[in-house]
């Protein structure tokens, strides 16, 4: 029994570095390789490299999304709007020859110059103004989503990356106590069933840490791809500094937030495409209003021997087309905008409520999770050790008190990722950053 024990002690020495809830800042120099063939890289002294954080990593995507620099074209190009709704007509020069004999010709030459009235161009400066302005609000909305996009894709790896070394873990576990029964077996102390056992747990154990490869790799990839780098460059994750950041939304703090409700993005957007529909239904209003074409020139007869003034002033008869057709659809669309603003407004309200209440039950499960759940699985798997040293209780039993070790962490991960993808989506609902921490103590994650 104490031959067995003794591979069995230095795995459970090896797990428990394993297990606790942070991240080594170091991986060796053929962590490439590692990856591509879908293993976490070997840690080494010799060559550190830093862990990756969320902060990190969400500074890499907005600075090499190409739905950022999309984004920053589109912000670019409505500054060209605008300064062509600011434009006034062009002068029109005209020419016009009356005879083709030198004798009687006469020549004319004229400056025509069309002149808005109305307000035209101060309806089309506005409505540019308010069109550049929510492209400017776009372009935040998708700082917003990039970085809730980051955040999932964060922890999604951080959950694979913890499961992919659980599963190494147990099956390291699982080789050597299958080991150790048929060892047992040959000596004489166990039924050959007991080795049988063994080792179907561990063939089970062992497709586990093949999904979890996988998983973990499918993760790598989409992390990569939003940060522009390859998943074969990413370093470790490093998701302990968010273990240590799980606050509670305190009421103070959940009445600041609702405050800041009428500046969320969507609702921005909905007010300025009021204010745009307006300003465009006010220059379908002035377009109703004819301009008028001044006209200056000198005529040039030479049968008389003079040069003759040419004034003139073109004023069109609005008697047919009014711009009614015009108006009645600018004035209709902007009544769409009033009923789609108000829509937006108990969406955003009933989205404001849904995701309050998400954050606060995954942040209850993860202190419940933290306090209660961890310390009892671990409680349990080290009573499974000491009895499996015993002769107490089988491998088997051992095996089923880490797996629900094991378990448990994953619950947790997934519950500290589900709190911090919800905080990304009232980040995304706000228009805020992030890092805007509710002021609240902070809780220690369970050691």
């Amino acid at each position: 029994m104490h031959r067995l024990w003794v591979p069995l002690a230095a795995l459970t020495t090896l797990t428990t570095a394993v297990f606790p809830l942070q991240v080594h800042s170091q991986v060796s120099t053929d962590s490439k390789e590692a990856a591509q063939a879908g293993h976490l890289p070997e840690r080494s002294a010799d060559t550190p490299v830093p862990a990756l954080t969320l902060a990190q990593a969400m500074a890499l995507a907005l600075q090499h999304s190409p739905e950022l620099r999309a984004a920053q074209q589109d912000v670019q190009a409505s500054e060209g709007a605008v300064i062509q709704a600011g434009a006034r007509p062009n002068p029109e020069l005209q020419t016009l020859m009356e005879d083709t004999r030198a004798q009687t010709r006469t020549t004319t030459v004229q400056l025509a110059q069309p002149i808005e009235l109305g307000g035209k161009r101060a309806a089309r400066v506005s409505a540019a103004q308010l069109a550049q302005t929510q492209v400017g609000i776009e372009w935040q909305a998708r700082r917003a989503q990039v970085r809730a996009d980051v955040t999932e894709a964060f922890f999604a790896s951080a959950i694979a990356q913890e499961r992919v070394r659980l599963a190494q873990a147990s099956s390291e576990l699982a080789a050597r106590a299958s080991l150790a029964v048929s060892k047992r077996v040959q000596a004489g102390k166990v039924s050959p069933v007991e080795e049988t056992r063994a080792k179907v747990a561990q063939a089970s154990v062992d497709v586990e840490l093949l999904q979890a490869r996988s998983e973990w790799r499918v993760a790598q990839q989409r992390l990569g791809s939003l940060m522009g780098q390859s998943a074969s460059d990413l370093a470790p994750i490093n998701w302990a500094p968010l273990v240590e950041s799980t606050v509670a939304l305190n009421p103070a703090f959940m009445n600041q937030q609702a405050g800041r409700l009428a500046d969320a993005p969507a609702l921005r957007q909905a007010r300025l495409e009021v204010d745009r529909r307006r300003a465009l239904t006010d220059l379908e209003e002035a377009r109703r209003i004819p301009d008028i074409t001044v006209t200056l020139g000198t005529k040039r007869s030479e049968e008389l021997g003079r040069n003759q003034a040419v004034i003139g002033l073109a004023l069109p008869l609005p008697l047919w087309d009014r711009n009614q057709g015009n108006v009645l659809q600018a004035m209709r669309l902007q009544d769409k905008a009033e009923a789609d603003l108000a829509a937006m407004q108990i969406r955003v309200d009933n989205q404001w409520t849904q995701l309050t209440e998400r954050y606060q039950a995954a942040h209850a499960e993860v202190q419940t999770l933290q306090q209660d759940v961890l310390p009892g699985a671990q409680s349990a798997w080290q009573a499974a050790v000491t009895g499996f040293e015993l002769g107490k209780f089988s491998f088997l039993e051992t095996l089923d008190a880490q797996r629900t070790l094991f378990q448990a962490r994953a619950q947790y991960l997934r519950a500290l990722a589900e709190m911090h993808r919800t905080a990304a989506d009232i980040d995304r609902l706000l228009g805020t950053e992030a890092s805007e921490a509710p002021p609240a103590s902070s809780e220690k994650a369970h050691q």
